[in-house]
């Protein structure tokens, strides 16, 4: 058995400072009589009517509420991704918004055109090659046939130099199909000025199309071009010698129009 005295030394040095034995120890200090009241039970959470200092020391001095330390709220940040780069759509414009219109750039037309008086009648005739007509040109001589056919003079007069588009090989100055078209027409214009005609013949399709303002269903017809007076369209010289039958047509259209440069033919 161990004395009060050695019993105390050994509490001391676990430092404990209240125990109370499971049995009555011999040679033991008697008890105090307060140590040996039944205890409290544990309050974990006081009601907040009743106040902190009606909590016996006793049960303050064993119940310790644990307070954890306040946590940071986590932001997250968000991060782009390789899958939310692929999951993103284009914008989806509106059905009736109008599409972005982008300028077309329209090539030079390439055209030689030569202009002849035959008696009273205008004639704008493609040159395919490009160069001025020969004495013993194949189309120049079915020119003259058509010319005798009409009975018009089969020598056409040239009325100054054959117009060749586009006028100039490099530059900024705009020559696209609307200035072709002003050009031609102001170059006819300006000999109508000096002698008047009853019939403008244009033959081929680039006559056609900048001076009359018209295509290829203007074979063989006619029609009234402001500025130029009266206009006839024919196939180019080339596509009536390589297509024969048109030529039925144009003789045709000549029978009906030749009043108009012929008066007095019956």
């Amino acid at each position: 058995m161990l004395t009060e005295s050695r019993r105390r030394a050994y509490l001391n040095a676990m430092q404990v400072v209240h125990w109370l034995p499971r049995a009555e120890l011999p040679f033991a200090a008697p008890s105090r009589p307060e140590l040996l009241l039944p205890l409290e039970p544990l309050v974990e959470e006081l009601p907040p009517e009743v106040p902190a200092r009606a909590v016996p020391a006793v049960a303050q001095s064993v119940v310790k509420p644990v307070v954890k330390p306040a946590e940071r709220p986590k932001i997250e940040i968000p991060r782009p991704s390789v899958t939310a780069k692929a999951t993103v759509k284009p914008v989806e414009t509106p059905e009736d918004a109008p599409a972005p219109v982008k300028a077309v750039v329209v090539p030079p037309p390439r055209f030689a055109l030569q202009l002849l008086r035959a008696g009273n009648c205008l004639l704008l005739v493609e040159l395919a090659t490009g160069e001025a007509f020969q004495s013993r040109d194949p189309s120049y001589l079915l020119l003259k046939d058509m010319l005798r056919a009409a009975g018009l003079p089969d020598s056409p007069q040239i009325v100054g130099e054959p117009v060749r588009w586009p006028l100039l090989v490099r530059g900024s100055l705009d020559q696209g199909p609307d200035a072709a078209r002003d050009f031609v027409q102001g170059f006819i214009q300006a000999r109508l000025e000096e002698v008047p005609c009853a019939c403008l013949w244009l033959i081929g399709l680039p006559a056609i199309r900048f001076a009359g303002e018209g295509d290829e269903a203007s074979y063989t017809r006619e029609w009234a071009v402001q500025g130029l007076g009266t206009a006839w369209g024919l196939p180019s010289l080339e596509l009536l010698m390589d297509e024969p039958p048109r030529k039925a047509d144009v003789w045709k259209a000549m029978r009906r129009l030749m009043a108009r440069w012929k008066p007095h033919n019956e």
